[in-house]
């Protein structure tokens, strides 16, 4: 049975500082909360009969039974479906992630966002990048439209939040350090290595001037046709999705 005080505390998990105070986070519906299962340790399963007697296996601290009225009383969604569950953030050990030296890694600069920040996500699980790291401004990675928006993504890609321009000057100096710019090579004849981090910026700002500076290869997404009057920029997830397709093309099938 779901208690008044479960709910208001469930509700409360809307609000970053509670999220953070417990070291929690929100998950919902059948898929997202499926991938998640044995990825972060689930402290609260709270689902309709059918959903919980059709999971008996899902490992959670606690059970709770609620009814269509009760979950729409608890979703943050506008149609919730079957089950709503509260995790740790902590993730569980993971195994196969790679070396980043060896991988090709993403660098979120201010991506504020949160629907652009579950798609990156979501995007970086397709082509494989297993870490991004986000400058201490961007989109709490926790917040329920992120980790609604990563479609369980978030399961397999582990997200770091860093000073950014530390980070970047971190890194040994032979790393490839790419970011997307008007004046960059044409990312289609550029010969793109397989290891490396690609910094990708601010939705109305781009890269700050910063890391900018240690950026050392630029890259440009050309319009088409090349050259005509067109809209000013990409969306940054849209951006994201056309280098990381490119970074994957070149690795399966060699540049002409």
């Amino acid at each position: 049975m779901l208690s008044k005080n479960k709910l208001k505390y469930i509700r409360s998990l809307s609000q970053k500082k509670f999220r953070d105070q417990d070291e929690v986070f929100i998950a919902e519906g059948p898929k997202v909360v499926g991938d998640l299962m044995g990825k972060f340790p689930c402290l609260s399963l709270l689902g309709t009969s059918e959903y919980l007697s059709a999971h008996p296996h899902f490992d959670a601290k606690e059970c709770i039974e609620i009814n269509q009225k009760e979950l729409e009383q608890l979703s943050a969604l506008k149609s919730p479906r079957d089950v709503i569950a509260v995790f740790s953030q902590h993730r569980c050990l993971v195994d196969g992630l790679t070396d980043m030296g060896q991988s090709l890694t993403l660098a979120l600069d201010d991506v504020q966002d949160p629907g652009n920040l579950g798609t990156i996500i979501r995007l970086a699980d397709w082509y494989g990048i297993r870490h991004i790291y986000c400058s201490k401004h961007c989109a709490d990675v926790f917040s329920s439209k992120v980790i609604q928006a990563t479609m369980g993504a978030i399961a397999r890609v582990e997200v770091h939040y860093v000073d950014l321009v530390d980070y970047v000057r971190s890194l040994p100096q032979c790393t490839a350090i790419y970011g997307t710019f008007l004046d960059g090579e044409d990312i289609y004849q550029k010969d793109l290595r397989q290891g490396g981090l690609v910094i990708m910026g601010n939705e109305g700002n781009g890269i700050s001037d910063e890391l900018k500076s240690l950026v050392n290869s630029k890259l440009y997404i050309p319009n088409y046709p090349i050259g005509t009057p067109t809209s000013e920029s990409l969306n940054v997830a849209v951006a994201t999705a056309i280098t990381c397709a490119e970074f994957r093309r070149q690795s399966l099938y060699s540049l002409s």
